[in-house]
């Protein structure tokens, strides 16, 4: 995902976003240095400042490091922190936004739970 310039969601939170997805791609390991805020504002057309925001959200999660003088790191355990807070977050909330809207259109349990396995295999996009 590129960040989209022109999308509701603030620059700096679609980077680190961003950022996650190449950790978890396996574009970066452990301990690699990561882009400097400098490197992503130029290449993502933004400034320095929002580009620091979105490496200091990874920082501050501790999922990148610093080293003074040096730039930002990747944590050891960058990946699996990255996991469990999408696990406990993003799609907690995704699957509580499904089960209140199959309520609202009365969709039981058992036909949700079909629509889940039907979207595994591929079959719901027949």
């Amino acid at each position: 995902m590129i960040p989209n310039l022109d999308g509701t969601k603030p620059i700096y939170i679609q980077l680190s976003e961003w950022l996650e997805n190449e950790i978890l791609n396996g574009n970066f390991e452990s301990d690699q240095k990561i882009y400097s805020q400098y490197q992503l504002a130029e290449i993502f057309n933004i400034n320095p400042a929002t580009a620091a925001k979105g490496l200091n959200i990874l920082a501050d999660e501790q999922i990148l490091y610093k080293k003074r003088g040096l730039g930002m790191f990747i944590t050891s355990n960058a990946k699996d922190t990255i996991l469990t807070k999408r696990k406990n977050q993003t799609l907690k909330r995704l699957v509580r936004d499904i089960v209140v809207e199959a309520g609202r259109l009365q969709v039981s349990k058992e036909e949700l739970i079909e629509m889940i396995k039907a979207a595994d295999t591929g079959e719901a996009e027949k």
